[in-house]
């Protein structure tokens, strides 16, 4: 991977993959541009809400690497990542959501279903899941997503968030308290 500006720039057509970063990419033009990473915290970094002139600087990169692409732009958010030896949640980089609505197309993948572990163990063994909170390999119907099989879950109480693998829509976090699930026999 070229991580220099125009390193092998005469070669673009060559089937290969070019990594680099925005700074690097001014000028550039590329057939397939994938930009990862679009999440708040990320990009924009979190130290450029904190200090004026940041969020406007990182937003002109963002342009930077939009306009990179010639034909097809492919733009990418993680729901969850583990950042600095922590689980994260991600949110949608404001920057994504700038973009006009007509030239975006929003795709999110089918996560197939992860083997259940045993009934209500979490993972790494451990507690069994919290009263009320389904097991992981429970299947669950939601009013509006349909059916799907819980995955993981967080927390406890009313604020316990459940992980649920939907087999139309895919993958979604969802708060317990609020998320109305039936759950369905085995």
């Amino acid at each position: 991977a070229a991580l220099e500006a125009g390193e092998a720039q005469g070669e673009v057509w060559q089937d290969c993959v070019q990594m680099m970063t925005l700074h690097s990419a001014k000028g550039l033009e590329f057939p397939l541009v994938f930009l990862v990473g679009l999440e708040e915290g990320l990009f924009p970094h979190q130290r450029s809400l904190e200090e004026p002139g940041r969020l406007e600087e990182e937003r002109r990169l963002a342009y930077v690497g939009v306009t990179r692409a010639q034909q097809r732009l492919f733009l990418s958010s993680a729901e969850q990542r583990r950042l600095y030896g922590r689980d994260v949640f991600g949110v949608p980089s404001r920057f994504v959501g700038e973009l006009p609505g007509d030239c975006v197309d929003e795709v999110r993948p089918r996560v197939r279903a992860q083997p259940a572990r045993a009934a209500a163990t979490p993972p790494g063994g451990g507690e069994p899941s919290p009263e009320g909170v389904p097991a992981m390999g429970q299947r669950v119907r939601h009013p509006k997503f349909g059916e799907g099989t819980v995955l993981d879950y967080e927390g406890g109480g009313s604020h316990a968030r459940v992980h649920v693998n939907f087999a139309e829509v895919g993958s979604k976090w969802l708060v317990l308290a609020y998320a109305r699930l039936e759950m369905l026999p085995s």
